[in-house]
C-alpha cells in the first residue's frame, strides 16, 4: 500500500496548492463574474505509458498525453481545447491523479489558460483549475470535472457550472465606493418649537425619528439645546440632540 499512499498524498498537495492559488487570485481583483463552459478533448496524440507494480501487488500506470477537442460556453471558454496532462493511477483499485494544462483558442485571438489538479476514481475526474482568461490580466478559478481516460482522452468536461462547483472570472475592472457622505448641520440656541416630530433650535428645524424621540421629550420652548441634523432623502432628520 505504500505507493497508493504516495498517489493519495500527490492529490492533497496539488489541491491544498490550488487553494492558496484561490487566496492570491482574489488580491487586487476590480470585478467578479460567474463564467462556465464545456470541454471535450478526444483526439489523443503523443501519449506514453509505463507501469510499475508495488510491494502488494498493486499496479501502478503513468501516462503522458497531448488530447485536442473542442470547449464551449462563454467566451472565454469557447474555442478549440487542447490538453497536456498526467495521470497516476492504481489501476487496480481504480485511484489516481490528472494533473496538467488546458488551453482554448478563444474567438479574441489571446488563448484562455489554466492549469489544473484533480482527483480520479474509476472514469470520473473532479478537481480544480487556476489560470488566466483570455485577457491577460484577468484571473480564471474554476472547479473542473469530466469522464476520463488515459488513452481515449476527456468527454464530458464542464468548467464550473456544476452542483459540486462553479468557476469565476476575477478581472482589472474598476470598483467604486459608494458615497453616502450626507450633507450635516448643526445649532446651538433656544428651542422655538418642539413636539414628538420635529425641533427647531435657534433656526434650524429638523424632524424627529422614532428613536429619539425619548432624548427629544424633555425638551422644551424656551430651554437651550444643541442638535445636529442630516439631510437624508431631501428631509433634515434629528441625529444628536442634547440639553445645554
Amino acid at each position: 500500500m505504500k505507493r497508493m499512499l504516495v498517489v493519495v498524498s500527490i492529490a492533497t498537495v496539488a489541491l491544498t496548492a490550488a487553494g492558496i492559488a484561490v487566496a492570491n487570485g482574489i488580491e487586487g481583483a476590480k470585478s467578479v463574474k460567474e463564467v462556465a463552459g464545456t470541454f471535450t478533448a478526444t483526439t489523443a496524440s503523443s501519449v506514453q505509458s509505463r507501469t510499475c507494480t508495488t510491494s502488494d501487488g498493486k499496479t501502478i500506470v503513468i501516462t503522458d498525453g497531448t488530447y485536442t477537442g473542442t470547449a464551449a460556453g462563454d467566451p472565454d471558454l469557447a474555442g478549440p481545447a487542447k490538453i497536456k496532462a498526467r495521470s497516476i493511477v492504481n489501476s487496480t483499485d481504480g485511484i489516481g491523479v490528472v494533473s496538467g494544462k488546458i488551453q482554448i483558442d478563444v474567438a479574441s485571438g489571446q488563448n484562455t489558460e489554466a492549469r489544473f489538479d484533480a482527483v480520479l476514481k474509476g472514469t470520473q475526474l473532479a478537481g480544480f483549475a487556476t489560470g488566466r482568461a483570455h485577457d491577460p490580466s484577468a484571473k480564471l478559478l474554476a472547479n473542473v470535472s469530466s469522464d476520463f481516460n488515459a488513452t481515449t482522452g476527456f468527454a464530458n468536461g464542464k468548467i464550473g457550472g456544476t452542483t459540486g462547483g462553479t468557476a469565476a472570472e476575477l478581472g482589472p475592472g474598476t470598483c467604486a465606493h459608494s458615497d453616502n457622505d450626507r450633507e450635516t448641520s448643526h445649532a446651538t440656541g433656544t428651542v422655538t418649537a418642539v413636539s414628538s416630530t420635529s425641533i427647531t433650535v435657534a433656526g434650524l428645524t429638523c424632524s424627529v425619528p422614532v428613536s429619539l424621540q425619548s432624548i427629544v421629550s424633555p425638551l422644551t420652548v424656551g430651554s437651550r439645546a444643541e442638535i445636529s441634523c442630516s439631510l437624508t432623502a431631501g428631509v433634515n432628520t434629528l441625529v444628536k440632540a442634547k440639553h445645554r
